[in-house]
């Protein structure tokens, strides 16, 4: 006879902030029959918590809507996934940079030395929405820093730019249990490169500014990678290690990002815009990216230093 199909219920509190408590967890673990429940762990005291259980005939709607209620008012992020068992450890990263790896987006930081801020960020704001083509919207951002110096590329890295809390941990961690990490974005490639070594991904992929004279042209060099070539990315990534896409993770948070997300097994929307929540297998909105290794079922202690 085969084995009841089981879900995991993960929550996860910012690692500032473990509001997390035993009388919180043992509440919402009552929710359900006591003889559905499989197991219930502590992967980080105080910021990280799972609850196995047999799937119940609603998909776990009426756990979660509980759940919501009990935890209402604290930061804490509420994830309900399949049980995949050792599957939920996966063996492939694909990761977003702007907003996700880094704090920052790249092109708007540009733009303060051009003096455009604000133009472009507002453009950048609504194609990351889905409100504009993402193509378009690129070129026309692009165009507008034309004749800005090369050298502002390098003060932007120095002086602008910030690693996401926790993403060096997300991608040590994953590599160190066999996986490997592509760093894939809508940007450029001269913050990939860099952003890709000292986070430590084995690959990245990244549009090409046109730069001549030591000045950029206001011009991308074609095809310009968007949606659709981050969805390939992942698929060509999974195809190289020769594994299922069901054993990778996606992460990002744009609408340029949902492609990769829903194709992934596990498909994250961090910090993300509203098109992006609504349709990933799972948000993160409080934690950072460690949060990450917690829906994979990692406890704080198996974290790589």
């Amino acid at each position: 006879m085969p084995e009841p199909q089981s879900q995991v219920l993960v929550l996860t509190a910012p690692e500032a902030a473990p509001c997390l408590k035993g009388m919180l967890t043992d509440t919402i673990t009552r929710i359900i029959a006591k003889d559905a429940v499989i197991d219930s762990r502590w992967l980080s005291p105080g910021e990280a918590w799972e609850l196995r259980f047999v799937t119940q005939a609603d998909g776990g709607k009426h756990l979660l809507r509980q759940a919501a209620t009990i935890l209402i008012g604290l930061p804490v992020d509420i994830n309900l996934m399949s049980d995949e068992g050792p599957r939920r450890r996966k063996k492939l990263l694909v990761a977003d940079m702007d907003s996700t790896i880094i704090e920052q987006e790249c092109i708007d930081e540009i733009a303060d030395f051009a003096g455009v801020r604000d133009q472009v960020s507002a453009v950048t704001e609504s194609a990351m929405r889905g409100e504009i083509d993402f193509a378009e919207a690129l070129t026309s951002r692009v165009a507008l820093l034309q004749g800005l110096e090369e050298a502002v590329l390098d003060k932007v890295i120095k002086e602008r730019i910030t690693v996401m809390p926790g993403a060096r941990t997300l991608v040590r961690t994953m590599k160190a249990h066999g996986a490997r990490a592509a760093l894939v974005s809508g940007g450029f490639s001269y913050f990939t490169e860099r952003i890709a070594r000292i986070v430590g991904f084995d690959t990245n992929q990244a549009n090409r500014l046109s730069i001549e004279d030591g000045r950029l042209c206001g011009k991308v060099v074609p095809p310009i990678l968007g949606r659709d070539a981050k969805r390939a990315a992942l698929i060509s990534e999974a195809g190289r290690l020769a594994i299922s896409l069901r054993d990778t993770l996606a992460v990002g948070d744009g609408a340029n990002d949902l492609a990769m997300i829903t194709e992934a097994g596990l498909g994250v929307a961090f910090r993300a815009k509203p098109i992006v929540a609504a349709e990933a297998k799972a948000a993160i909105r409080h934690g950072n990216l460690k949060a990450l290794l917690y829906l994979q079922g990692y406890r704080r202690d198996e974290f790589a230093r």
